[in-house]
């Protein structure tokens, strides 16, 4: 009994210690957002002694962060849409649909969650130079409009569905696009969560080809705004974690809002070995 006690105990010990690791910068940042002018932005309290807000309004003062913050919604929200869309239309023809290289196509998405961005990026640069498409929203939307692995979820999502129940829409009629909208679609609406949460986290914080393919800074999205302008309050710490904050809120809201149906949409679209 006393080792099982103990065991518990350690069990308990290590999750305290995972906790701490994984919220403990995210707590020191919030607390850090929050200090006062006087206090030591380096020492790591979590009860300031004069907290206020004020920084996150001296943000968007020295800042545009809310037009930042609002060029990021609009292409998160657009991969929300073209993602749901587009993953949930190939997803189901990979799954349902009987066609030549069919097989092959599905090696193919698997194989492409394989390739690392920056092998691709100079490429995609150049296509979207060629379509004169460089420094708009619409070329920062059009590389994740549609991800490999989303369509690979909800591939697997769909090939949970019964095939009597087809075969039964079949008899009755119905065709591919009534099979896909009537009877696929409602039977994975926990995968369609987290194919959408999943790219709406992506587009947020993706970084990278954002700064690559954007030049005007009034099309900048939140992430490269405030690392761009960083040196513009490089002396304050407190600006930079309100900025920090800022941006991570809105992820950790969509997640609390959602995660039943994460949770219960990852065992739908799980990839079966």
């Amino acid at each position: 009994m006393k080792r099982a006690h103990a065991y518990l105990a350690l069990r308990y010990l290590g999750l305290l210690a995972i906790l701490a690791i994984s919220i403990g910068p995210f707590l020191w940042q919030f607390v850090t957002s929050i200090k006062g002018p006087n206090e030591d932005v380096f020492v790591p309290d979590f009860i300031p002694d004069d907290p206020t807000f004020g920084n996150y309004a001296a943000v968007a003062d020295v800042v545009p962060v809310w037009s930042f913050a609002l060029n990021s919604l609009g292409v998160a929200s657009v991969n929300v849409i073209t993602n749901c869309l587009g993953a949930a239309m190939a997803g189901y023809a990979l799954a349902r649909l009987k066609f030549r290289g069919r097989r092959f196509a599905a090696v193919i998405f698997a194989s492409s969650i394989l390739v690392p961005f920056e092998a691709i990026m100079i490429s995609l640069f150049l296509v979207m130079r060629g379509f004169g498409l460089t420094n708009t929203l619409t070329a920062v939307v059009l590389p994740g409009a549609i991800a490999a692995l989303n369509v690979l979820l909800l591939r697997n999502a769909f090939l949970a569905l019964p095939a009597e129940v087809e075969e039964a829409a079949i008899i009755d009629g119905a065709n591919a696009w009534q099979r896909f909208t009537r009877l696929a679609l409602p039977s994975v609406k926990g995968t369609l969560v987290v194919v959408a949460l999943f790219s709406f986290m992506f587009s947020w914080d993706d970084f990278l080809w954002p700064l690559i393919v954007l030049s005007d800074q009034e099309k900048y999205t939140l992430t490269i705004g405030l690392a761009y302008l960083q040196g513009t309050f490089v002396q304050n710490q407190r600006l930079v974690a309100a900025g920090t904050i800022i941006a991570v809120v809105p992820l950790i809201l969509l997640f609390l809002l959602l995660q039943k149906h994460f949770f219960r949409g990852v065992g739908e679209g799980a990839i079966k070995g």
